[in-house]
């Protein structure tokens, strides 16, 4: 299959990585492979070559997204374009639902077959989509085990095949010359700061977490380290830390070292996201937190339907970890929460046996594997909801239609 060309779109930093590492699991079976779309750096490390680069279309928030509507659209156009050059056989878009999913739409127009890699959350808003997917989708491929069934009432083709996390959350470096390289000392208590990898989730989230610091550092001895995401500028981090008053509170960066801060922190504050997954892969007891502007805040309000909103809590079915939302999440609740869990070791102990539960949930491992499999089988014509014995267009077949709808 030296002439394969398949299209990978992520729009964030957690689809970049699970994108590279089903690239290298493709090759790994298929040989020599041409991979182009959507990605960041991790997607660009394992040869996907990256029409347009993650950062220009990823935008948090409901309200958020209409200022950035414009250049996102230009990215979508300018992929549709690749898409028209390149005539992939087959296509893998990773999350990143409200764009992948109008992507999916004009890829179907193209009979370009699509495997949707870790599901939109539509069990808990949105759950309209499912008919989007229904139509678009030639096989979506779920991290969650809930997730699979949802999709098999609703005739979908549908994988299983766990959490991309399961492999990738380990720490690489000792205690010891984590806390050298970090500059912090290993006998004081720390506490891992993780604000998001976006720069509008950090402008909202970091300053609280700092104001949260400063309060504790006021009593007690403590010291915070704040990995920095690679898709951010650790100058411009810096530079919040450095216009917010501290006080006596330490509080050290690090570059590309988020597992090592989770595996030597004593516990952490970690805004809503996959890095809470990260973080309960690591057994590491933690405060969830998250904020955004109020409109984003009252529309989400609106649509989301779940008990919980971090996705520790909602695998384990009960508040395990605090949440701190919106108005909640301020220097003196987050001071408070954290304050408890220093106090108290008997709550820190409970909640490590309760992540440890939630670790189990997230699969055996291989989701990469399983999912490069999937793909394999759908680019061998199985699976597709036009039939399953139906060829998959030849690279270079003219398309139905022009490249504008």
């Amino acid at each position: 299959m030296a002439n394969t060309c398949l299209m990978m779109v992520a729009g964030e930093r957690s689809g970049d990585v699970y994108g590279a590492e089903l690239a290298k699991a493709l090759r790994a079976r298929l040989g020599p492979l041409e991979i182009f779309g959507c990605g960041g750096d991790a997607m660009r490390e394992a040869s996907v070559q990256t029409t347009i680069d993650a950062h220009r279309v990823s935008v948090a928030g409901i309200v958020e997204v209409l200022a950035g509507l414009p250049r996102v659209y230009r990215a979508f156009q300018t992929l549709l374009a690749e898409v028209e050059r390149r005539r992939p056989q087959l296509a893998v878009l990773i999350d990143f639902p409200d764009f992948n999913l109008r992507m999916a739409k004009r890829l179907r127009k193209r009979g370009i077959p699509v495997v949707y890699f870790v599901s939109p959350q539509i069990w808990a808003w949105r759950s309209g989509r499912i008919k989007k997917i229904k139509a678009y989708v030639s096989r979506m491929l779920c991290i969650f085990d809930f997730e699979e069934e949802i999709y098999r009432r609703a005739g979908v083709p549908v994988d299983y095949v766990g959490h991309p996390l399961a492999d990738l959350v380990r720490a690489h470096t000792t205690r010891e010359e984590f806390f050298a390289k970090a500059g912090l000392d290993p006998a004081l208590t720390t506490i891992a700061l993780l604000p998001g990898s976006r720069q509008k989730e950090v402008a909202m989230n970091l300053p609280p977490m700092l104001g949260a610091a400063s309060r504790l550092g006021l009593s007690r001895r403590l010291q915070f380290v704040l990995p920095v995401a690679p898709s951010l500028d650790p100058v411009w981090v810096n530079s919040i830390i450095l216009a917010t008053h501290v006080g006596k509170a330490r509080v050290r960066t690090v570059i590309r070292a988020t597992s090592d801060a989770l595996e030597h922190a004593d516990m952490a504050v970690v805004a809503s996201g996959t890095a809470t997954l990260e973080a309960a892969l690591h057994a590491r007891p933690m405060v969830v937190v998250y904020r955004v502007s109020t409109l984003t805040w009252l529309f989400g309000k609106l649509l989301v339907k779940v008990p919980h909103y971090s996705m520790v809590n909602l695998l384990a079915g009960k508040q395990v970890v605090p949440e701190l939302m919106q108005s909640k999440f301020n220097p003196r609740n987050l001071a408070t929460q954290l304050e408890y869990l220093l106090d108290h070791p008997q709550a820190r102990a409970t909640m490590v046996e309760d992540l440890k539960s939630v670790r189990g949930r997230l699969g055996p491992g291989g989701a990469a594997g399983r999912a490069a499999e999937a793909v394999i089988r759908t680019l061998g014509g199985g699976g597709e909801p036009w039939g399953p014995h139906q060829a998959l267009p030849a690279r270079g077949a003219a398309a139905k239609g022009d490249a504008t709808r």
